[in-house]
């Protein structure tokens, strides 16, 4: 059920634009392991006006990509690091953007609290780690 909403600031090149959601839900499906039709995404352009750092405090030329992940359960530990990892690169190769740059917000756990056409997603078991 994992749902990805990414913002892309800036503008991006129609060779990139051109496909991204499909391929943001590609890699992310491969990095987070699941299965047909079970990741979710949303890409939104923001204009470069639109974006802003306080004090001024952005780079000349940063562009940076802000995406949020709702998943059944969030990992813990070195599996949140890895998972990290790995879907910052998938996400910032995807759009042609640094993962320098490239920023994942982790929404609380959506289990137990989203719903698919009217049935509760339920919670993950409790992991005796």
């Amino acid at each position: 059920m994992p749902i990805l909403n990414v913002k892309v600031i800036g503008e991006l090149p129609d060779s990139i634009r051109k496909g991204l959601a499909r391929r943001l839900a590609d890699a992310a499906a491969e990095v987070l392991k699941s299965g047909p039709q079970q990741t979710w995404v949303t890409v939104q352009v923001v204009r470069r006006e639109d974006y802003a750092e306080n004090a001024d405090g952005q780079a000349q030329g940063t562009q940076p990509v802000i995406a949020s992940l709702i998943k059944r359960q969030v990992p813990r530990g070195r599996v949140l690091g890895e998972e990290v990892t790995a879907l910052t690169q998938a996400i910032a190769a995807a759009c042609g953007r640094s993962p320098e740059h490239t920023h994942i917000i982790y929404e609380p756990a959506g289990g137990g609290r989203i719903a698919f056409g009217g049935d509760l997603v339920p919670a993950a078991a409790k992991s005796r780690r």
